[in-house]
């Protein structure tokens, strides 16, 4: 069975949603299942302790969960056109996955929600991708096959799923939002799959 780690940090709801829709999507693979965290809130106050479960929503990532993880799928709402700070320090602290090549040859792939239009989302998916490259994973987009990317008016992209939110803020996805996120996590679930079928030598080339 490969686990699909599916990792997010959500201020509103929005990309906790989509994180969802990713694991319905990993789920609806044979022989693949999703585990859904969540990263803690960070402040500028570094000495406060922070909880070791949060009061609601998915439990916290840690690092033995990408180390054991198949596949891995990121989710974070935009900051400024980039991932917000919260996810970028989680990712900052997986230096010694990156020394033992932990990461390395397996399929990843991103997600996340703005809350317009135009707000960065494409910049947040690329930036997002830049650590993944780093630890030598597979990067996993969204093809125009899929029907929902030509046609959404909402989020969406090939570099992976998305949200608008809109100033409502009320995270609930549209149809295509929510084909795109579930395909994503196909995607990422399928090429694990297949990869775990031909061993070692199939991830090491």
């Amino acid at each position: 069975m490969s686990e699909i780690l599916v990792v997010y940090y959500s201020r509103h709801g929005s990309t906790a949603e989509l994180a969802r829709q990713v694991c319905r999507g990993v789920e609806s693979v044979e022989g693949a299942r999703a585990r859904l965290r969540s990263v803690p809130p960070v402040s500028a106050e570094s000495e406060r302790p922070v909880t070791a479960v949060p009061a609601s929503g998915a439990p916290y990532a840690t690092l033995e969960d990408l180390r054991a993880a198949d596949g891995l799928i990121l989710g974070s709402p935009t900051r400024f056109g980039n991932m917000a700070a919260p996810l970028k320090y989680f990712i900052d602290s997986t230096a010694s996955l990156w020394l033992d090549g932990s990461l390395a040859d397996k399929p990843a792939a991103v997600f996340t929600s703005t809350q317009t239009m135009h707000g960065g989302q494409e910049s947040t998916l690329l930036s997002m991708m830049l650590p993944l490259l780093h630890q030598g994973m597979y990067l996993v987009g969204l093809p125009y096959t899929e029907k929902a990317l030509t046609d959404t008016r909402e989020g969406g992209s090939p570099y992976g799923a998305s949200h608008v939110a809109g100033a409502a803020n009320e995270g609930q996805l549209s149809r295509s939002e929510v084909e795109l996120a579930q395909a994503l996590g196909r995607r990422v679930a399928r090429l694990a799959t297949r990869l775990a079928a031909g061993g070692p030598s199939a991830r090491r080339g």
